[in-house]
């Protein structure tokens, strides 16, 4: 079966970690961040292995070895019974990452809902990675060349991912604003078309009262 998929989409710095992170908190979402995955990565089974053999050269990994990672985790999630795709709805961020990795992975997720966190603004972009890098200690992250290179390779990499769903499962939001109205807009946009795959009517927010607290 294919898993029901939200994407959480936008450039380095936009917040689809922290989104996902609080979406993933809610009844009936199941939240799978690429960088988590990567860097969980057993590197002595033969997939592991060779993701090691590329990225510890600098090398960029190649899309198939990227997806099948993921798909490790995403089974092993299932198998541990975190994850239950007959009614919970998977939530990803970091993934697809290129047009590429979206083609391979045509045939493992219905993309229902792509919230793409918008931030034209890229020095707001380039001062929140900065900043990021410095709390977590991530002293190479901080570097402004590597900065600018990872908003760059999202530009010509990543952004032309949008353009290969159609256009109405995208939702757009202002990334800039503060984190708790962007979930509120995610969330508002959930309601609006509902969860009636689950012959559930009301609104998300009802689901979990402590969480609304």
């Amino acid at each position: 079966m294919k898993y029901r998929t939200y994407l959480l989409f936008g450039a380095p710095g936009s917040g689809k970690g922290t989104q996902g992170k609080t979406l993933g908190t809610i009844p009936r979402f199941f939240h799978c961040a690429c960088g988590d995955v990567f860097r969980s990565i057993d590197t002595r089974t033969k997939i592991g292995n060779a993701f090691l053999e590329y990225s510890s050269k600098g090398q960029l990994v190649p899309d198939d070895i990227t997806v099948s990672l993921w798909r490790v985790a995403i089974e092993a999630a299932v198998d541990a019974h975190k994850f239950k795709p007959d009614i919970d709805i998977l939530v990803l961020d970091g993934i697809p990452r290129n047009v590429g990795q979206a083609k391979i992975m045509e045939s493992l997720i219905d993309v229902e809902k792509i919230f793409h966190l918008s931030c034209p603004d890229r020095e707001k972009l380039f001062y929140r990675l900065k900043k990021r890098a410095l709390k977590d200690n991530r002293l190479d992250d901080a570097n402004e060349e590597v900065i600018r290179r990872r908003l760059a390779l999202y530009e010509t990499e990543s952004k032309p991912v949008l353009s290969y769903y159609p256009k109405e499962s995208i939702t757009t939001i202002d990334a800039t604003q503060p984190p708790a109205m962007v979930m509120l807009r995610i969330l508002e946009s959930i309601n609006e078309s509902g969860l009636d795959g689950y012959g559930i009517t009301e609104p998300v927010a009802a689901q979990d009262e402590p969480a609304a607290v």
